[in-house]
């Protein structure tokens, strides 16, 4: 069987450490590049049971390296650059930007709800990694859909402020010491910004609308009512999320919990009389999405709402794209 190359792009960053972490706790068995850029290029990474040395990320290092996959967690205007200089070198790029999401010709994936899409990546060799705030909510609504159809998702997020990278986390660490914030355009220590990304015209963030979006294009649902607010809120790791749902046909609550709790990488924590529901703190450096506070919506026929937790570096991120790579091997080794 053979032995496959990975890169990371980005190895050095928030995403790019948890990329490495979950790919030694799941024992993905391959040869590794670590690229970055020109700042971090010759640190040296323990990594896999062996010394790394972190190398420039140029328009150079894909070609002839033989690298079959490459995990890139490194901005938008990097992977717009350079993704497809790797996939003109036969690399398959996963990208956790925004860069390429809503191209028609690039899949975006979850595993556990699209996992078809994977094979499209023969279209530009590039698959995308979707939003972060996403990803969780589409495991919580694919069992859903394919039990009684979607009619109508309106979301209401509380996210974290790793979610703004590096920059986020050190303004609510600093923020707690009294210092006036650098990411955010307010202070975030016992604050709540209904501010993510920056506003369109339509009113809308563009976080608010980059869920609308994917939601649509992973559930293959065009037409699909969406809405979303979306909130930053004083939490170092995990985002919540609250998702009020229509659905297309009758149910029984019973029905819904059997179709939550059968559904792959999906937790259900929902036991109002011992106060179990789904919390970020509880959530930080775990892979799945949590569910919880699942309840009958009363003021619309076939209406529910419920709880979702999840680690937005983890499942929101870096896991994910871990998945698509496993995904990938298995595919090819089929």
């Amino acid at each position: 069987m053979k032995r496959y190359h990975i890169a990371i792009v980005g190895a050095t960053g928030m995403v790019g450490r948890t990329f490495r972490k979950v790919l030694e706790e799941r024992q993905i068995d391959a040869d590794y590049t670590l690229l970055a850029s020109a700042r971090s290029a010759g640190s040296v990474i323990h990594f896999m049971g062996k010394d790394h040395i972190v190398q420039v990320l140029n328009e150079t290092c894909f070609e002839g390296k033989g690298i079959d996959i490459a995990l890139f967690s490194a901005g938008g205007g990097t992977s717009l650059t350079y993704a497809p200089i790797a996939a003109a070198a036969g690399v398959v790029v996963v990208d956790n930007s925004s860069a390429w999401r809503m191209d028609p010709a690039v899949p975006l994936v979850v595993p556990e709800v699209n996992a078809d899409a994977i094979p499209q990546y023969k279209n530009k060799g590039i698959i995308a990694n979707p939003n972060c705030s996403t990803i969780q909510a589409v495991v919580a609504l694919k069992p859903l859909h394919d039990a009684f159809g979607l009619k109508r998702v309106i979301y209401s997020t509380y996210q974290a402020v790793s979610g703004a990278g590096q920059a986020g986390f050190t303004d609510l660490e600093e923020g707690l010491k009294g210092v006036a914030p650098k990411k955010f355009p307010y202070p975030i220590a016992g604050n709540v910004l209904p501010h993510i990304d920056v506003f369109l015209p339509n009113g809308y963030t563009k976080e608010e609308q980059k869920m609308i979006d994917e939601t649509r294009k992973i559930m293959g649902l065009p037409e699909l009512a969406v809405t979303a607010t979306t909130v930053r809120v004083p939490v170092f790791h995990g985002h919540s999320e609250s998702i009020n749902i229509e659905l297309e046909r009758p149910f029984e609550m019973e029905q819904v919990f059997d179709a939550l709790r059968s559904f792959e990488g999906l937790v259900v924590e929902d036991d109002p009389d011992n106060n179990l529901y789904p919390l970020p703190i509880r959530a930080e450096d775990t892979d799945p999405v949590y569910v919880g506070r699942i309840r009958r919506d009363f003021s619309v026929e076939n209406g529910i709402n419920l709880w979702c937790v999840a680690d937005n570096i983890r499942k929101g991120a870096a896991t994910n794209a871990v998945q698509i790579a496993e995904a990938l091997i298995k595919l090819w080794n089929s």
